[in-house]
């Protein structure tokens, strides 16, 4: 019987099917237990819930939800799991179902739910939480694990060394938790960095941005030495938007001399309101 807590039962399960952890795809098992039912029901799953689940890997997590009666819809890149996932392990639960291939080229096609849940591969996770907040594909709850550098920059706060583009878009549609750091010790194999789990509760305005607000983020942020006014110079010249910086800037009350990592989302906010006077 496969034991999700024991690296030697998951070892050997992944050689009676012929599988291997491919490092290319960032494959950890959460082995600990109660790091496992912590992250879950920080999910505060609703009866009936449909929830979204990026890299179940051979199903410890989902395992958790389905049991609660939730219905998932996981997405796995590594054809090989996805076989033992479809095939045995979850088989004959109607509330399963998988979508096979990498999530950043296949979640487009399918609804989300209202709950996002994922021990996501270090190397996609911020994009793929950045791509669906800029794509409006938003989710009532995410709980993730990611590393912990990456859950540092979703909660960064304006004028901290860790806040950047993605400190701004988690926090416009999103009320940020950080949750419990995980050793390299609760996983297999076990990685080299420290991990940790972060809660996304939507908010209530996360839907209140203008169309500019998104891409101006990304401008802004492109070049990290320069000051805002020369930043948004550049933004304004590639988008042919007929207006100078400086003039956005005193209307929105900005000193020219600001730069990204000290702006609010309302400074943000203001700035994509005015730019949409010309568009």
């Amino acid at each position: 019987m496969l034991d999700y807590n024991s690296p030697q039962s998951l070892k050997t399960f992944l050689e009676m099917h012929g599988l291997g952890m491919r490092k290319k795809f960032g494959q950890n098992f959460l082995i600990n237990p109660k790091a496992r039912a912590s992250l879950i029901e920080a999910l505060e799953l609703t009866e009936n819930a449909e929830v979204w689940e990026v890299g179940p890997g051979i199903g410890a997590m989902t395992d958790i939800i389905l049991a609660k009666g939730a219905t998932v819809h996981a997405f796995e890149i590594d054809s090989g799991f996805s076989a033992v996932l479809r095939q045995e392990i979850f088989k004959n639960n109607p509330r399963f179902s998988l979508i096979e291939g990498n999530v950043l080229k296949t979640w487009g096609q399918n609804p989300p739910g209202r709950y996002f849940f994922g021990n996501l591969p270090y190397s996609i996770a911020a994009k793929l939480v950045g791509d669906l907040i800029e794509k409006r594909r938003l989710f009532r709850r995410m709980v993730f694990v990611v590393q912990k550098e990456v859950a540092e920059r979703a909660a960064a706060k304006p004028g901290s060394r860790n806040y950047s583009s993605f400190s701004v878009l988690c926090a416009s549609a999103y009320t940020i938790t950080p949750l419990q750091i995980l050793k390299g010790a609760a996983f297999y194999p076990p990685p080299h960095v420290d991990s940790q789990g972060v809660r996304l509760d939507m908010r209530p305005d996360a839907d209140d941005y203008p169309e500019l607000f998104y891409p101006l983020v990304r401008g802004l942020f492109a070049s990290r030495r320069k000051t805002v006014k020369n930043n948004l110079t550049a933004f304004l010249s590639v988008r042919n938007i007929p207006t100078d910086a400086e003039d956005i800037l005193y209307a929105c009350r900005i000193p020219e001399n600001a730069r990204a990592e000290t702006l609010t989302i309302a400074e943000f906010t203001a700035m994509a309101r005015s730019l949409s006077l010309f568009l």
